[in-house]
C-alpha cells in the first residue's frame, strides 16, 4: 500500500511541475475522485484561494444521483464546477487531473466543464 501512496505522490507531483510551468498564471481545474465520490475545485495558486467547487457529496446531488461514482456523476460536477467558476469570472484554467488517468470519470468531467464555458 506504501508503494500505490508513493507513486501517486510521484506522478501528482510530476504532474503539478508540468502545469507551474505551462499554466502562465492561470487558475487549474484540480480533480479528486475516491471509490464513492468525485470532487472538483477551480484554486488560484497565486493567492492560495478556491475560487469554486463542487462535488457529489453536496446534499441535493445526493438526493438526485444514483451514486456518486460514476460518469453520469462526473458530468454533473463537471457543468456545476463551470458554472460556479465562470460565475467567480474565470474562464481560462489549467486542468491538473492529479494521480489519475485522463479516463473514464475524469474525462467525463474535463469534458462537462468544456461544455459548461471553461476553456483548457
Amino acid at each position: 500500500m506504501a508503494k500505490k501512496l508513493e507513486l501517486q505522490t510521484r506522478r501528482r507531483s510530476r504532474l503539478r511541475y508540468q502545469l507551474k510551468i505551462k499554466s502562465g498564471g492561470r487558475p487549474r481545474l484540480s480533480v479528486f475522485r475516491s471509490g464513492k465520490h468525485i470532487y472538483a475545485q477551480v484554486i488560484d495558486d497565486q493567492q492560495g484561494r478556491t475560487l469554486a467547487a463542487a462535488s457529489t457529496i453536496e446534499k441535493e446531488l445526493r438526493t438526485t444521483l444514483k451514486t456518486g461514482a460514476d460518469k453520469d456523476a462526473a458530468v454533473v460536477v463537471g457543468k456545476r464546477v463551470a458554472e460556479r467558476a465562470l460565475a467567480a469570472g474565470v474562464t481560462l484554467v489549467v486542468f491538473d487531473r492529479g494521480p489519475y488517468l485522463y479516463h473514464g470519470r475524469v474525462k467525463a468531467l474535463a469534458d462537462a466543464a468544456r461544455e459548461g464555458g471553461l476553456s483548457f
